[in-house]
């Protein structure tokens, strides 16, 4: 990608800075700085942020931080004082406010290319490990980078949506002092892991990074710092942990790409992405397009197991949320689903959409088992184990329930699924007739998503149970607002209890709440 302002372009691609066509010496790690202020120009930039992402939470002084910054306006002909490029934005960060264009970068073909094979919906995108460095300064501390590194290697190699390079390919960049644009062309590989590790007495600091190689920028990083109690329970964690938040980031940088290309050349994986997208946003517009995209994907492969998983998702959280009629959607997801897992029956994501469907026709226990696949194939998969808990609370086992809802929220903070988390949480709070921790939930779930129609459900029936009136009827309001059909004879008819009295209890939140 490259940035164009004023007479600069700045080629991300290339790691290039010129002006007038003239090329302006940067040091990396101020190219770095100047190229990530130019893409996140709509908001400020924190020093936090840069430290982040450009020192990757190494210990920085200001003086080290302002001198970069000063150096990047001096390539730019701008400076402290004006500031025609480059605000400082007093006790908040910096930010750049120049005019850019955003070009696609070009390059000149050889005279006689040679043929391309066509790009099929199996050439997902690939990402690769590398080795963490150790930062501690000690040879003999290198076991535990790499057993990091290896188990998230592991760990990533169970969600299905993308290549995962072997360890004894990632692993020969160790020690060396190589670009990941070069680490990533030789490798073909478009998303690189990278991070570090430093032990010191009885605490580790682990940072970790995921890099978009294309463009060179970071898509997220983090740090966890851990007392050292117990190696391997700290090595698990922690890997659990970047495991969990790197698969919705490449999602969110897959739709973002999909995005940039003209609809006539999209293909499978770029409709599948752009339904991922709307998906996730759990409101009926959106639940509709996600089908549309979907059935597009479909279209172009029949026999395309990820979007067929989704699509029974999809249908089923529509059923659920009293979207579209269960009994019409029902049979399409159930095809769906099954041809998934016949496609790929190692795919967490086929037996989650089954065990979706199975979920809404009543039949629990088989939901419950497809869940349990699911999370035996990927441990991580935190959309799961929200199901999963889901499943739970309509089985009667509340404890349960909340216990996995808690997982998927400590699993995956960033996971755009938060929101529904902590509505199926604050349902097995109200199953357990703790309403105001129902209540507490189910605000936090709204909080997250403004529209979500499970977590109005939560407030108007706990808040019905408690006899707040005010906050019954704002629920109630905003549950018709969202699902326009509710209705004590659909709620008694569609939802599948396995308990007469757990359903008989969730009417009667529901009469309280003054729902007829």
């Amino acid at each position: 990608m490259r940035f164009c302002f004023e007479n600069n372009v700045l080629d991300g691609d290339l790691r290039e800075l010129t002006c007038a066509g003239v090329a302006v010496p940067l040091q990396p790690q101020v190219f770095d700085l100047l190229l990530y202020l130019v893409a996140q120009r709509a908001r400020v930039v924190s020093k936090d942020d840069l430290i982040s992402q450009i020192w990757s939470d190494r210990i920085v002084s200001d003086s080290a931080l302002n001198s970069r910054i000063n150096a990047a306006r001096k390539a730019l002909g701008d400076d402290g004082a004006t500031q025609r490029l480059i605000k400082t934005i007093p006790r908040k960060g910096f930010r750049f406010i120049g005019e850019v264009r955003e070009d696609v970068a070009v390059t000149l073909a050889p005279a006689e290319p040679a043929a391309a094979p066509a790009r099929t919906v199996a050439d997902r995108p690939a990402i690769a490990v590398l080795a963490f460095e150790n930062m501690s300064g000690d040879p003999e501390q290198d076991y535990f980078g790499d057993g990091i590194s290896e188990d998230i290697l592991t760990a990533l190699s169970k969600q299905r949506w993308f290549m995962v390079i072997a360890r004894n390919s990632s692993f020969i960049y160790k020690g060396r002092a190589v670009h990941i644009r070069q680490i990533a062309e030789e490798l073909g590989v478009r998303y690189i892991v990278e991070g570090s590790v430093r032990k010191a007495d009885k605490r580790v600091r682990i940072t970790a990074q995921l890099n978009d190689a294309a463009s060179g920028s970071h898509l997220w990083a983090e740090r966890y710092d851990r007392e050292l109690v117990n190696v391997f329970a700290v090595q698990d964690e922690i890997t659990n942990a970047i495991v969990a938040a790197i698969e919705p980031q490449i999602h969110a940088a897959e739709n973002f790409r999909s995005h940039r290309k003209p609809p006539a050349s999209l293909d499978a994986w770029d409709l599948l992405m752009r339904a991922l997208s709307h998906y996730w946003r759990v409101t009926r517009q959106d639940h509709e397009a996600a089908q549309a995209l979907l059935e597009r994907a479909i279209g172009i492969d029949p026999n395309y197991g990820q979007a067929l998983s989704v699509l029974a998702a999809n249908h089923m959280f529509g059923a659920h949320l009293g979207w579209v009629e269960l009994a019409r959607v029902a049979p399409i997801a159930e095809a769906a689903a099954l041809a998934a897992v016949r496609c790929d029956h190692e795919d967490a994501w086929a037996h989650t959409g089954l065990g979706s469907v199975y979920f809404s026709t009543r039949r629990l226990a088989d939901a419950l088992s497809e869940f349990e696949q699911a999370l035996a194939l990927n441990p991580n998969f935190s959309l799961a184990q929200g199901y999963y808990a889901l499943a739970l609370s309509y089985a009667g086992r509340s404890k349960d329930s909340f216990e996995a809802a808690q997982r998927a929220i400590r699993l995956s903070p960033r996971d755009p699924s938060l929101a529904i988390y902590h509505g199926i949480a604050g349902y097995a709070r109200f199953t357990e007739r703790r309403y105001d921790e129902a209540i507490a939930l189910a605000r936090e779930a709204i909080r997250h998503r403004g529209d979500l129609t499970g977590a109005y459900r939560v407030l108007a029936v706990s808040a019905g149970m408690t006899g707040d009136g005010m906050l019954a009827e704002m629920a109630l309001g905003e549950l018709r607002r969202t699902q326009p059909g509710i209705s004590l004879h659909w709620i008694a008819t569609q939802l599948p209890w396995a308990s007469d009295a757990d359903r008989e209890h969730y009417l009667e939140g529901f009469r309280r709440a003054g729902l007829r």
